[in-house]
């Protein structure tokens, strides 16, 4: 899931100040999860614009903010309060807020949150990040732990010099990603995979922007765009 966190509030109410009204739209996936876009999360930013003298027209928590025909889809039975809107505040993640720009083309749209990382939830509202969207995945390599995201250094093939205890150099409180993969393939039968080296990183599979289709027509015509 996509980690947000909420931006600090004054500034962005310093930032909103030079419109009078607002519609929100949250997010019914991550955001709601991270609380960031939940219709309580919603309904604290109306009041704090409606307490500086604002006018919030309406508000929507689409099912999937990031999917852009569906959330136009669900927006529309709010036309009437869209269109008497002067900005809109999206509250959600940076995709999220990339769809209502695409929606609105004509409407200023601002993001209520800042897009914090890949990961997963460990507890309610307690995250860690588990990925680094490298294009090029190697968990079947390390027994499902990530070293690229989880070693701060990104090591490929062990740890580095200044593992101690089983902990990181960086911090006493991470227990060190080569470590944990020793371990893992070790409960697994599988340790023959530490004495194969990983290749070095082709992080131009990282480059953005990035786009995949994976519905067949539109695969095909994207190879043909191409020759």
């Amino acid at each position: 899931m996509i980690i947000s966190k909420k931006k600090d509030r004054g500034k962005l109410l310093q930032t909103l100040d030079r419109y009078d009204s607002f519609y929100l739209i949250g997010c019914s996936e991550c955001a709601s999860l991270c609380g960031t876009g939940n219709d309580e999360a919603l309904k604290e930013m109306a009041e704090d614009l409606k307490a500086k003298g604002k006018t919030v027209t309406g508000m929507i928590v689409p099912k999937t903010g990031c999917q852009t025909l569906g959330t136009k889809v669900e927006l529309k039975k709010d036309k009437d309060a869209l269109d008497k809107t002067d900005a809109i505040v999206v509250m959600s993640c940076g995709a999220g807020t990339q769809s209502a720009v695409e929606i609105y083309p004509d409407k200023a749209v601002y993001p209520s949150n800042d897009t914090m990382f890949l990961g997963n939830m460990t507890r309610f509202q307690m995250f860690d990040e588990r990925c680094t969207l490298c294009g090029e995945c190697v968990l079947d390599m390390t027994g499902g732990i990530c070293p690229v995201t989880n070693c701060p250094k990104g090591l490929l093939n062990g740890p580095c010099g200044g593992t101690k205890d089983g902990n990181c150099e960086v911090s006493a409180e991470i227990k060190c990603a080569w470590v944990r993969i020793y371990e893992r393939q070790k409960r697994l039968g599988e340790l023959d995979k530490m004495t194969e080296i990983l290749p070095p990183k082709d992080w131009s599979a990282k480059q953005a922007p990035h786009k995949l289709y994976t519905r067949g027509d539109a695969a095909e015509g994207d190879r043909k765009d191409k020759k």
